[in-house]
């Protein structure tokens, strides 16, 4: 019997999924949770040989949407031996990007039908990964983020149109460094200013 970790913020499509992959004889529901961190304190009670993430979830002390990602990081550091896969209706490929270098082993969108996700549990429990083969077509097509860490660090504060000085108060940088990350994240994404960088960067998963 497979036990799973079931997480996702949207108590409908939790409960939906959780009763549609309940129907399946080798699986079973270990623990439901409505956010990164309870998934993270689900996983540590429960040990689940499979958790199921949503990708965008809340967390505490956050007002940002929130990171599935940084779940099954968190959950693979506690337990190895958890095999992880990210559902999203946000597909975007510097997510996947991102979800691969987590460790994580499957990546897919909520789109597909139970039985594929009910295959794709069996997959990664018996030691393999699933990537759905758009979302990897277009991953490849679009390529890397050309943000380096700080850059992008900085231009996911200032989605929400912070002042430069608050930005730099939180990643403890002088204000003139963080304009000069700011201006170098728009120059290489080849816009007119921060606001455009930000939504061309989110479109491609890469803040």
């Amino acid at each position: 019997m497979i036990r799973l970790l079931l997480a996702d913020d949207e108590a409908l499509i939790r409960d939906a999924l959780a009763s549609l992959l309940d129907l399946e004889d080798d699986v079973e529901v270990v623990a439901r949770a409505a956010s990164a961190d309870e998934a993270v304190d689900a996983a540590r009670v429960h040990r689940p040989d499979v958790a199921l993430l949503d990708l965008q979830m809340p967390v505490r002390g956050r007002t940002d949407a929130a990171d599935g990602i940084d779940a099954a990081t968190r959950i693979l550091a506690a337990d190895p031996r958890v095999a992880t896969v990210v559902v999203t209706s946000h597909g975007r490929p510097g997510y996947l990007k991102r979800a691969l270098e987590a460790g994580v082993r499957g990546f897919l969108p909520k789109t597909v039908p139970s039985r594929v996700l009910a295959d794709v549990v069996r997959q990664v429990h018996a030691g393999g990964r699933y990537v759905d083969p758009e979302l990897a077509a277009e991953a490849i097509a679009t390529g890397g983020s050309p943000l380096t860490a700080r850059e992008a660090d900085v231009l996911e504060l200032a989605a929400d149109g912070s002042p430069v000085e608050q930005i730099a108060a939180r990643v403890h940088l002088a204000p003139g460094t963080v304009r000069n990350h700011l201006s170098s994240a728009v120059a290489k994404l080849g816009v007119t200013n921060r606001h455009e960088a930000v939504a061309l960067a989110r479109r491609n998963g890469w803040v």
